[in-house]
């Protein structure tokens, strides 16, 4: 497991017990290889000084990539990946909160899974494309639903501040999370739960895609859709997130008035 820090990205050695500062400052293979020993814990505890997982240059976004999701808002699944961005202005971490912009009328959350992206990459084929995804992490895409529907593309939709809460846990990438799933409460009720199984395009599809067009640099984003349950939030509304495959990783964020 990896977090990052002021002094960079550290990770966790097994047979101490304890956090190493690694020396780096982006996500990418050469901090990989530092973890040579797999530890069997299900959850991780963030530590306090763990900052959001973002290194990168950019944060890609895939729209309607469940097909129940994208039924619930009434609209078809592309026939190829619809890709966004949201900026690194947006991101908030663990504990922090998500400011409702007034007057703009609705705002769901959004729950899901992030890849992290290893090493530089462009125009992968999609057979070689797991080799470029480093890791794994949990976040969340708010949304100004209304500004999404009138603008009709959806950069203020997503990129207010604080609209991407992003956990600071970092889970080595296995394709063992195609068997993961992500589950999302809000005040403690579950309102979204599925497993990444029933994603549209896969992780490989999804790296192979976008390389096509733009190259991925270590420590960049692709949030990977969000599955169906979606709704509004209010001030005072608390969101819990969560991932479960070869580990657990944990976002909790509270929504507050402007």
């Amino acid at each position: 497991m990896f977090y990052r820090s002021k002094e960079g990205w550290k990770y966790f050695l097994a047979t101490n017990k304890t956090w190493i500062a690694s020396g780096y400052q982006r996500f990418d293979v050469g901090l990989l290889d530092r973890v040579t020993e797999k530890s069997d814990a299900s959850e991780w505890l963030q530590p306090a000084e763990a900052l959001p997982a973002f290194s990168g240059s950019k944060i890609l976004c895939v729209g309607r990539n469940y097909r129940k999701h994208a039924a619930e808002l009434g609209n078809e699944v592309p026939a190829r990946p619809l890709w966004f961005f949201k900026p690194p202005s947006s991101i908030i971490g663990n504990g922090e909160s998500v400011i409702l912009p007034s007057g703009i009328g609705r705002i769901d959350y959004e729950g899901e899974l992030v890849l992290v992206i290893g090493r530089r990459v462009c125009n992968v084929a999609i057979e070689d494309a797991l080799g470029c995804i480093g890791g794994v992490t949990v976040c969340l895409d708010m949304t100004a639903r209304d500004l999404q529907k009138s603008d009709g593309q959806w950069t203020r939709a997503k990129g207010f501040d604080t609209f991407l809460p992003l956990a600071g846990l970092v889970a080595p990438f296995s394709n063992d999370w195609k068997h993961g799933s992500i589950e999302v409460r809000k005040n403690g009720e579950v309102v979204q739960k599925s497993g990444f199984g029933s994603m549209v395009f896969g992780f490989a599809e999804l790296v192979a895609d976008i390389s096509a067009c733009m190259t991925l640099e270590p420590g960049d984003l692709i949030l990977t859709g969000t599955p169906e349950g979606v709704g509004p939030v209010s001030a005072g509304d608390r969101l819990h997130v969560v991932i479960d495959g070869p580990a657990r990783i944990n976002l909790c964020v509270e929504c507050r008035d402007h």
